[in-house]
């Protein structure tokens, strides 16, 4: 009698409270293995392959995946992104080794449209995507080649000078004047990258050729063609500069040393200075060339002035469409660049009405075209890197640089306008300098905003379905 109590009250306590257990704790058998795990890392570090190639920025790839690697249940996922190169690791608890994958970055080059496509590549990843439909995708986005041809490229380079000579208030034969020059520089430049000629030669030749076109104008004033002795050689070459500026990676080498990737900041700050340095001694020679042979040109003792209001808008939507053609954007993106250049000016103007130096004004401009850019990416599916070139590229200082190195070849033995081409050159690296910082605040700024934004929108489907 006393047992059968015992077992009851016994029964009933394993009611209230659990044994301890004295077994062997196991873990789970992981459902990715080796090979998953390989083939997960492979297509997130081609995708950021393709994304650093196409210029985005350092930030973004390492996002991305991160982003696509969670996507697939590989997490976590450890990136580093340097200039060339993109290494990726998974390390799963208790393995005896972690899986590691290197890809190296070998040719760098603008295309927003690639760009875009791989940004809707990773949207539908974080839908559920097949691995093997999104590698198929990848595959046939790697392989896709660039939107327009050489043809179209040379013409959108040529009509950015155009933009710039229009901002400049010049007339039809100076605007005509503007196209052949660029054009020309643009062949010369088009004809050395099939040669595999290195791109800081290519700037060098380009911006050489530019030059002596600009130097040969003076010389209309001995026709009888109408407007022939109202051409100015600033104008033309000053859009010459912007033309050849445009493709560097201003706003992503500075976005870059603002988020910690030090050693791709390095490496496209570097890029960006010798390429720079390339359409310099391209313009030094092309000036020494012209002194040579007779046709030097006088310094201008002022700042080039702009012209009308209404030409200013027309002259820097023309640079967006520009400048987002022969960066391989589609219709889309060429619309919103076109806005986004409009919203810039139209801070660059009112930050100069309020009294502001060109430096401090560009900045403000910058930073609302790229803060209105990176919400205006979110909603229309775009990337942020592309509009915010275009919205920026027309204040960037191309008179201020020709001006500058004008002025100390043409000094002489007089070393107060040397002193005041060097100036120059310091104030037009300011504002440069004020370009990228106010585009990588807008870019900050406005990241808080869209995810926000986001927000609303996922809330408001919710409460719809």
């Amino acid at each position: 009698m006393h047992q059968r109590r015992r077992r009851l009250f016994a029964s009933l306590g394993g009611l209230v409270r659990a044994e301890v257990s004295t077994d062997t704790l196991t873990e789970a058998i992981p459902v990715i293995d080796d090979g998953m795990a390989v083939g997960i890392l492979d297509i997130a570090v081609r995708i950021g392959q393709t994304m650093l190639a196409t210029g985005a920025s350092a930030s973004d790839v390492t996002a991305t995946i991160v982003r696509v690697s969670a996507a697939y249940g590989l997490d976590p996922v450890h990136v580093d992104v340097t200039y060339n190169s993109i290494t990726a690791s998974h390390h799963r608890g208790g393995a005896p080794r972690p899986i590691t994958l290197l890809r190296v970055v070998r040719q760098t080059a603008p295309d927003h449209d690639k760009l875009r496509r791989l940004q809707s590549l990773v949207a539908d990843v974080g839908q559920g995507l097949d691995l093997s439909r999104a590698r198929t995708r990848l595959r046939e986005i790697r392989r896709s080649p660039f939107r327009y041809g050489p043809g179209i490229v040379i013409v959108a380079q040529a009509m950015l000078a155009v933009g710039v000579a229009v901002m400049f208030g010049a007339g039809p034969l100076a605007v005509a004047v503007a196209f052949i020059a660029a054009g020309a520089a643009a062949v010369t430049q088009a004809l050395l990258a099939r040669a595999k000629v290195p791109f800081f030669f290519s700037q060098i030749a380009g911006a050489l050729v530019l030059t002596l076109v600009a130097a040969l104008t003076p010389l209309l004033a001995m026709t009888s063609i109408p407007g022939g002795d109202s051409v100015r050689p600033s104008v033309i070459v000053a859009s010459g500069v912007v033309l050849m500026l445009a493709g560097l990676t201003v706003v992503g080498a500075a976005q870059d040393a603002i988020d910690g990737f030090a050693l791709t900041a390095t490496g496209r700050i570097l890029e960006l200075t010798t390429q720079t340095l390339g359409v310099v001694l391209g313009i030094l020679a092309g000036l020494q060339t012209a002194r040579v042979l007779g046709l030097a040109m006088e310094p201008p003792s002022e700042a080039l002035p702009l012209g009308p209001v209404p030409l200013q808008f027309a002259g820097a939507a023309l640079i967006a469409v520009a400048v987002a053609v022969f960066n391989g954007a589609g219709l889309r993106i060429v619309v919103v660049s076109t806005v986004l250049s409009v919203v810039a000016w139209i801070g660059f103007l009112a930050a100069s009405g309020a009294g502001l130096e060109v430096a401090a004004a560009s900045g403000i401009g910058a930073f609302a075209g790229s803060f209105v850019g990176v919400i205006a990416a979110y909603r229309l599916h775009v990337p942020a890197v592309a509009i915010t070139t275009a919205a920026i590229l027309p204040m960037v200082p191309g008179a201020a640089v020709f001006r500058g190195l004008l002025g100390i070849v043409e000094s002489g033995e007089d070393p107060q306008i040397m002193i005041e081409g060097f100036g120059t050159l310091a104030g037009a690296g300011v504002i440069g300098v004020s370009l990228a910082v106010g585009a990588s605040l807008g870019i900050y700024l406005g990241q808080p905003v869209r995810a926000s934004l986001g927000g609303v929108v996922r809330a408001r489907a919710r409460l719809r379905r």
